[in-house]
């Protein structure tokens, strides 16, 4: 992992001017209410970069004269403190982790900035400048940035998220393992979905035992909220609430993952509450089904994303009309509105955003559904595809998903 680390760091280092400084930080926890925070989680970009997810630490590369230095900077509190909240990462544990040498104390972070400043004729701080949208409050990275070229106003600052996101996109083996485990674990949490469900349930009781399972397989947290959407829910594509009685012949959603090493899986099944398909929903499911299989047999090096889309559409817009649903291809939105998938890894939504072409270690998600409200029916059905030099890898094959070895499982469990 250590030469994996040093070799991300010299390609990104490879990116930037000579005499620059590169800076990140792996963030705080921000406060919830009170003397409450919400739990901490680091910046993605720093501990790719770094493997280290603590608190309050910051990585400086340094590029001058063509030679190119890591330092880390990390937290360092008073033994009082650490008897209130616990012990604080030593600078041998940071190097061991990490594998770089050069480790001080997070205070001592501006002053040796502004003695290199200063002293040593740097042009250029490049940042991490990554913001989910114009209205989101500055980051960390911005804030310090800010204070940079305002204390020291001849620096260019400039922007390296794109150069990282560039590198995040194709995973290596260890990240892609990460990721299998995160798979196989969410596989055990949707089998004891299927296995424990039943009508009158609420939804997050049935979600209670995805919970519980994943927990015992030693998942630390879930990818992101889970989505436990039956019967209508299941028709509103970002349902959240989960507190709805599973009644009797609904259909139950769920769209749900956990993290491994900070990897995520992001899986949706849909299966009936009682463990069997009435003609119709069987026939929508296996709509949904058909069009998935189809577009995951076109991924493969080469093919764009926005080609992806546009074939999901087409085979949704077929099983569509079978089902009478529509006439013609533009009404699909009406029953389909969203995209067919997105990049996968540190991320749940992982970087690359909408474009792009699939390139061999790249991960995306095939995620198509239909939403029929008029009916109570919503069905999408997600698995997580790896691209290889030859085609695709379904890293989720083994989690069930035909209706007929849904309703063989859920039948013999009951």
């Amino acid at each position: 992992m250590l030469d994996t680390l040093k070799f991300r760091r010299q390609k990104l280092g490879a990116n930037i001017k000579d005499n620059s400084l590169l800076i990140l930080f792996s963030g705080d926890a921000p406060v919830r209410s009170g003397d409450q925070f919400y739990e901490y989680t680091p910046h993605r970009n720093f501990y790719y970069l770094t493997n280290l997810d603590r608190p309050k630490m910051a990585y400086v590369l340094r590029k001058f004269n063509g030679v190119m230095e890591d330092y880390l900077f990390i937290e360092t509190v008073s033994e009082v403190e650490e008897k209130w909240t616990g012990k604080r990462m030593s600078k041998e544990e940071a190097t061991e982790i990490s594998g770089i040498k050069n480790v001080f104390p997070e205070s001592e972070l501006r002053n040796m900035l502004g003695r290199w400043l200063l002293n040593e004729g740097f042009e250029n701080a490049y940042f991490d400048f990554e913001r989910g949208s114009y209205h989101h409050p500055d980051t960390i990275q911005i804030l310090f940035a800010k204070e940079l070229k305002r204390q020291y106003p001849f620096l260019h600052v400039q922007n390296i998220y794109h150069d990282i996101t560039a590198l995040r996109l194709i995973k290596s083996e260890d990240e892609i393992a990460n990721m299998r485990t995160a798979i196989e674990k969410t596989r055990l949490g949707i089998e004891s979905l299927m296995r424990n469900s039943k009508p009158g349930m609420y939804e997050y009781q049935l979600e209670a035992y995805y919970n519980f399972t994943i927990k015992t397989e030693g998942v630390k947290k879930t990818s992101f909220h889970t989505i436990a959407a039956s019967g209508a829910n299941a028709t509103v594509l970002h349902y959240d609430k989960n507190d709805s009685i599973c009644r009797d012949g609904d259909l139950i959603l769920f769209d749900l993952g956990c993290e491994w090493n900070y990897y995520c899986s992001d899986i949706s099944r849909t299966f009936p509450i009682n463990g069997k398909f009435t003609d119709r929903q069987r026939d929508v499911y296996q709509a949904v089904l058909d069009a998935q299989l189809a577009t995951i047999e076109i991924i493969k090096p080469g093919v764009s994303l926005q080609d992806v889309n546009e074939f999901a559409r087409k085979k949704l817009a077929e099983g569509c009309k079978k089902l009478g649903l529509i006439e013609k291809d533009e009404e699909l939105s009406k029953y389909y509105y969203h995209g067919i998938g997105h990049y996968l890894g540190l991320d749940t939504h992982d970087v690359g955003g909408r474009g792009g072409v699939l390139q061999p270690g790249m991960v995306i998600t095939i995620e198509p559904g239909l939403y029929i409200a008029e009916e109570g029916i919503g069905i999408r059905i997600e698995d997580d595809i790896l691209v290889t030099k030859d085609g695709h890898e379904n890293l989720s094959k083994d989690i069930i998903k035909s209706v007929e070895d849904i309703e063989n499982f859920m039948g013999s469990q009951r």
